[in-house]
């Protein structure tokens, strides 16, 4: 397994749900971090708690607005600090659009936004910078969502998160970096609902798995569900090992 033990991981969506047990797990190994979310206030009580043990940074960001993310990236530069590992948790699921056939353009346009755009802004901006450095791991979520047009605009955006990760990924062979994919399944967040089967702590290790590689081979898929019960060690034996 990957020791990301002084290395820098930028978590979005790290105030609440699996991103923020993500990031609990990445400090667990010590892992320094950069917690990404609407709004500092939200990440406060949770950066004073994990800077007993690892470097904790907070930047506030509304990944629905381009401009925002474009001020982050810059904010995060000013800390002077490598992003070593990216964990695009962050999402959003607009609407279940029971009368599907009146989607509405927005569920696309916000969706792509934080689902598609967003992620993809952070991976052109800082895997560069991996790649100079000769290590990087980045990990985007997606979703398993298939056949359900009542959930389009949230289907469709991750649909493209997935192509966009794999044709990247395919361009990085030899850096040192490494960009895969996970689905943390169906679970008892705000995006997917009280009525959900799994409950959020299911998603780990599988949701964070993608950092701790230590082959960099990108374009694959770690469900959670394929790591449920394991230790992270196992889990990263597994991955490895995974086509």
């Amino acid at each position: 397994m990957l020791n990301l033990q002084g290395k820098w991981a930028l978590v979005t969506g790290a105030s609440r749900g699996i991103g923020k047990l993500a990031a609990e797990k990445l400090a667990e190994q010590g892992c320094n971090l950069i917690l990404l979310s609407r709004d500092t206030a939200h990440t406060a009580a949770f950066a004073a708690e994990l800077s007993e043990k690892v470097q904790v940074f907070q930047v506030a960001c509304d990944l629905g607005d381009p401009a925002s993310v474009t001020q982050a990236i810059a904010e995060i530069d000013g800390l002077n600090v490598p992003v070593d590992v990216i964990l695009n948790n962050a999402g959003v699921q607009i609407a279940y659009r029971t009368d599907y056939w009146q989607t509405p353009v927005s569920d696309y346009e916000i969706s792509f936004r934080i689902n598609t755009i967003a992620p993809m802004m952070f991976c052109y901006h800082f895997i560069p910078k991996m790649i100079a450095r000769g290590f990087g791991r980045v990990v985007n979520t997606t979703s398993g969502i298939r056949l359900e047009p009542e959930q389009a605009g949230y289907s469709a955006s991750k649909a493209a998160l997935d192509k966009v990760t794999v044709d990247l990924g395919s361009k990085l062979e030899g850096t040192g970096v490494a960009i895969n994919l996970t689905d943390p399944g169906w679970c008892r967040t705000d995006l997917g609902g009280p009525n959900a089967p799994n409950a959020p702590e299911s998603a780990l290790p599988g949701v964070i798995v993608g950092a701790f590689i230590e082959q960099p081979k990108s374009g694959r898929l770690f469900a959670a569900g394929d790591f449920y019960d394991m230790t992270l060690e196992e889990a990263a034996a597994k991955a490895d090992s995974m086509e």
